[in-house]
């Protein structure tokens, strides 16, 4: 059993984050290097974008021949294409090993009490535990106030500096002015969001702003940006922000950073995790929770 176990996403984002912020800690960057770019590549392969010359099987065999740092696996999910996901990687750090266990909800998991230790999207964790209130949540570092400890044991220790924002999007018809969270407390209107957000736009731009306010959402095979643009106002992740603008849509404030976090169960923490807490703590530019 490793020293030090901890619960990480299979693919995405949060997952590319974790074994950089890693690599960049243990020198290991040609391994982090190689299970991104392989689960890209096997994205690529799901969504047709690339053609594969082997079967699954042998290209499952092939990612193990010869390999004792990490595992991939087939997505066993029903109704899900069978993606070939991250499953396991172990790292030296100093005296201990660390090893990083692929599970479809990492918060999920910490929450059950099956780690001490996670990583998973902030998004999650505003959407399953996190109290609304008048105010709106503006950053990471006062989501634990907002847990109600009779919830959950598990809270937010840092976060990676992976950021993209959750941003109010507008047409310039809609969008008179500055498009901040004071717009948003005057406006009487549809907000476009993705249906899973509903309960994250709430508590960034807080339950006394949405008088007023009926949510409304992308229709199947719409992208969001489309739907913004017809309803005029909306949330969404946004990167760059290109293709909101392609979609004539006006940027602006941005409401919540959408970060991938380290977590912790608390109640089953020992002082070994510690040092991985330790080797994640974040640089100037990243925010740290205490």
């Amino acid at each position: 059993m490793a020293d030090i176990s901890v619960a990480v996403p299979r693919k995405g984002r949060p997952l590319e984050a974790v074994l950089e912020r890693l690599a960049t800690h243990t020198g290991t960057t040609d391994l982090a290097d190689e299970v991104i770019s392989t689960l890209r590549y096997e994205k690529a392969v799901t969504k047709g974008q690339q053609a594969a010359d082997r079967s699954v099987y042998d290209r499952l065999a092939a990612y193990s021949e010869g390999n004792a740092e990490y595992t991939l696996c087939r997505d066993g999910r029903e109704g899900f294409p069978r993606r070939i996901v991250f499953d396991s990687v172990t790292w030296r750090l100093d005296d201990h090993e660390v090893r990083l266990i692929g599970r479809e909800e990492p918060f999920r998991a910490l929450r059950k009490h099956e780690f001490a230790l996670g990583f998973d999207s902030a998004d999650l964790v505003l959407e399953e535990v996190v109290g609304l209130a008048p105010t709106p949540l503006r950053d990471i570092a006062d989501v634990n106030d907002r847990i109600d400890p009779l919830d959950t044991d598990v809270r937010v220790v840092t976060g990676l500096g992976d950021t993209v924002y959750h941003t109010l999007l507008a047409t310039p018809a809609v969008a008179d002015g500055d498009l901040d969270r004071s717009f948003v407390e005057e406006y009487v209107g549809p907000v476009c969001i993705s249906p899973r957000y509903e309960r994250l736009v709430e508590a960034v731009v807080g339950t006394d702003a949405l008088d007023g306010i009926e949510f409304c959402y992308p229709s199947e095979g719409v992208e969001e940006e489309a739907a913004i643009a017809e309803a005029g106002l909306g949330v969404y992740v946004t990167v760059t922000g290109s293709t909101a603008r392609d979609h004539g849509l006006v940027l602006g404030e941005p409401l919540f950073p959408s970060e991938t976090v380290l977590l912790e169960n608390e109640s089953e923490s020992r002082p070994v995790d510690e040092r991985l807490k330790q080797v994640l703590e974040p640089v100037e530019t990243e925010l740290a929770v205490r």
